[in-house]
């Protein structure tokens, strides 16, 4: 029977754990901005170079991501926490 991915908190590991719960949240926050971006460039309320900018910037976020949930040894699926109820984060 295969679990749902939990912030894994013991003494041993905290920070692993602590890096899996905050790099849940900016991947979180990451989603909702890029799916926010490409709304307002679907709505014609960015210039072009708004838009470069914040390509930019998402493809730098993606980078710092990629680097930092290789420092933690985490994969994308332990970012993607059950919060039981509430279903699954991301």
């Amino acid at each position: 029977m295969e679990t749902s991915p939990q912030i894994r908190l013991d003494p041993e590991n905290i920070q692993k754990g602590l890096g899996q719960l905050v790099l849940a949240i900016i991947e979180l926050i990451r989603q909702l901005l890029e799916r926010q971006a490409v709304r307002r460039m679907e709505g014609g309320s960015l210039t072009e170079e708004e838009i470069e900018r914040l390509g930019l910037t998402l493809l730098r976020l993606d980078e710092q991501m990629v680097w930092l949930k290789k420092e933690f040894g985490l994969k994308d699926e332990d970012l993607n926490l059950d919060l039981g109820p509430l279903g699954k984060l991301l």
